[in-house]
């Protein structure tokens, strides 16, 4: 609506400006081409009230082709772009707006001739003719003169406009390389994270001496989920269906590492699984739930992975506050936002109460 408003009112305003234009290069023209002409030189002679009728007149003229050269170039950017053909465009805009005068000169001798007396005494006596030619010749140079300045104020607005989306694709091609490469090295981070690979790796040791295959199976999940993180962290966008087998090897290993301290629950409607998302979104939220909690076995932290609607993934997990909070500035989830916001025009909706911490993921189409 506000945009509406401020079209109205720049077209208003180009209006009353051309208008204006065309008035003073309408007396200014007809002057050029003949100034020695008798009704010149007995101007200003004539009473106040001709002149200021021949004026409100002329500026009615004017204001009428200035109304039509506007329309016609409006009417013919949507219909028949510059870009396009640019010459076709040239012929075919100047030949309407030189047909437009014509008709409107036309129209206005047909008032003048029923109102031959008083025209006659405000415009004067022109019995060859001649200053209806020169007010024809005058109109159609004003009419192709406001149409230069409107293809002028395109070109320029088009170009400008151009520019911008060229600024704003190299900043957002900046910004999302940027975030690709946070998302890199926060998977980085835990592939070199000697917590991670120590913890694992003794999990790996205690299950091989307590359960052979067990083991095997804990050593299989390990290195799909490195797998995964060497060659997916690097990609815009991967599969759900792909990320969720990620997230099965991974939940694997932190079942065994944290025993019964943590459970899921994952309800994912098989219609989602070809939509996408962000690589290790997943695994990022799952390991913010855990930095920010408490997991015990007497008091096991709920997480829970489901299909939301319009396409949205939901991943909540239950509120256990830690005894002694560590600062946190929060990088998972800002990487999480900031991918979506160069990616798509649905960004993550977070919600926090008493029970439960949850993020809306949009999953995009591919």
């Amino acid at each position: 609506m506000e945009k509406s408003r401020n079209r109205f009112i720049t077209r208003k305003s180009k209006l009353i400006i051309l208008a204006c234009f065309s008035f003073v290069m309408f007396y200014v023209f007809t002057y050029m081409l003949n100034p020695y002409d008798v009704w010149w030189i007995h101007y200003f002679a004539r009473p106040v009230t001709d002149i200021l009728t021949e004026w409100g007149l002329s500026l009615i003229s004017c204001t009428l082709i200035a109304v039509s050269s506007i329309s016609i170039h409006e009417q013919l950017n949507q219909k028949l772009p510059w870009i396009e053909t640019p010459l076709r465009r040239l012929v075919v805009e100047t030949s309407i707006n030189v047909g437009s005068v014509v008709l409107l000169i036309f129209s206005q001798l047909i008032v003048m001739y029923l109102l031959e007396e008083k025209c006659t005494e405000i415009f004067g006596d022109n019995k060859e003719n001649l200053w209806y030619w020169q007010w024809l010749t005058v109109s159609i140079f004003i009419a192709l003169t406001i149409s230069a300045i409107n293809t002028g104020d395109y070109l320029i607005l088009n170009w400008k406009n151009a520019a911008l989306e060229a600024t704003e694709h190299k900043l957002k091609s900046a910004q999302h390389k940027q975030a690709a490469t946070e998302a890199e090295l926060e998977a980085l981070k835990l592939q070199l994270d000697p917590h991670f690979v120590f913890n694992n790796l003794s999990v790996l040791s205690e299950l091989i001496l307590e359960d052979q295959q067990l083991g095997y199976q804990y050593s299989e999940n390990f290195s799909k989920v490195y797998r995964y993180l060497l060659l997916n962290s690097k990609k815009d966008l991967i599969t759900l269906e792909q990320e969720m087998k990620f997230l099965k090897a991974y939940i694997f290993l932190l079942k065994h590492r944290a025993g019964t301290g943590i459970a899921f629950d994952i309800n994912i409607d098989q219609a989602h699984l070809n939509l996408l998302l962000p690589p290790m979104t997943l695994q990022l939220l799952i390991e913010n739930a855990m930095k920010h909690n408490q997991f015990l076995k007497s008091n096991p932290l709920q997480i829970m992975v489901r299909s939301g609607e319009n396409s949205d993934l939901i991943v909540s997990n239950s509120i256990i506050p830690l005894h002694k909070k560590e600062h946190s500035p929060g990088l998972g989830l800002q990487n999480i936002v900031q991918r979506y916001l160069l990616l798509t025009d649905r960004t993550p909706r977070i919600t926090n109460n008493d029970l439960f911490f949850t993020v809306s993921i949009p999953l995009i189409k591919s």
